[in-house]
């Protein structure tokens, strides 16, 4: 199994998601929170469009060696019910790393009037998997900077059956969240919780924390450094300046899950 450089520039055909209120409301409700439109629902419509470049670039036969490494999404403006959107997924970067080869998805998301919605870098690592070829990418690809002073700001619980209720309410399906037998099969020591999961409950716990409104969200940027099995306890901590929010997110036992976040914010 090896992935090759080539495979940069590999477009898919559009994909269109019509957003409905119902779509909104529960992936909101799936994380515990009220308030819609969450601001990483974005991942919902950008789902699809990943699965329909998997299968076009041929990574789809090594998805159980995928996992999710790093995620950077710009909203222009919020999704909102009623949305029909076009998503385009092109990948985007090929590198190196220890573990496996990193490859980088953007996924940009227009709505009927062609006017920008979200543009995300989906970055990916294949555990185990060689890169051939030499690395490649034709854009930019942004680490998300380190964070200082960073203050304990509150736990999160996460249930025994929280992937399975993610999986529902964003409508974003990979066994390996659900399935105990398949996540073993891939190598992992049980089903684990979705990275954007973790990320949107540590976003809306940053948020809540220094009473930011979702609706100003520009910017949330993150590395996953850890794998999180059910049931678990999370501990955030985070730091507020005056237009972004630092955070990071670890396990009980210390082990960070979510390293580098950040939230940019209007103003």
């Amino acid at each position: 199994m090896k992935i090759a450089a080539d495979i940069v520039g590999h477009q898919a055909p559009a994909v269109e998601q019509r957003v409905d209120k119902r779509w909104l409301m529960a992936y909101s409700a799936g994380l515990g929170e009220t308030q819609y439109p969450h601001p990483l629902f974005p991942v919902c419509y950008e789902w699809p469009a990943t699965h329909a470049l998997r299968v076009s670039s041929g990574l789809e036969a090594l998805n159980a060696r995928l996992v999710h490494a790093q995620h950077d999404m710009t909203v222009h403006r919020a999704p909102r019910e009623g949305d029909v959107l076009g998503i385009a997924a092109q990948v985007v970067a090929a590198m190196r790393r220890k573990p496996g080869a990193y490859v980088v998805f953007r996924m940009t998301a227009r709505d009927a009037t062609g006017a920008l919605v979200t543009i995300t870098d989906f970055g990916v690592l294949y555990r185990g998997v060689p890169l051939e070829g030499g690395e490649r990418r034709i854009v930019p690809v942004e680490d998300p900077p380190p964070p200082d002073n960073l203050q304990p700001i509150g736990s999160i619980g996460v249930a025994a059956t929280a992937a399975h209720v993610y999986t529902e309410c964003a409508r974003i399906w990979n066994p390996i969240h659900t399935d105990p037998d398949y996540a073993r099969q891939a190598g992992l020591p049980g089903i684990i919780l979705h990275g954007t999961a973790t990320l949107a409950r540590s976003v809306s716990k940053a948020l809540h924390a220094f009473k930011a409104d979702a609706r100003s969200v520009r910017r949330i940027q993150c590395r996953f450094s850890g794998m999180v099995l059910m049931p678990n306890t999370l501990d955030v901590a985070a730091a507020f300046s005056k237009n972004h929010i630092s955070f990071e997110t670890r396990k009980a036992d210390g082990e960070v899950v979510v390293s580098r976040g950040r939230i940019e914010l209007d103003g």
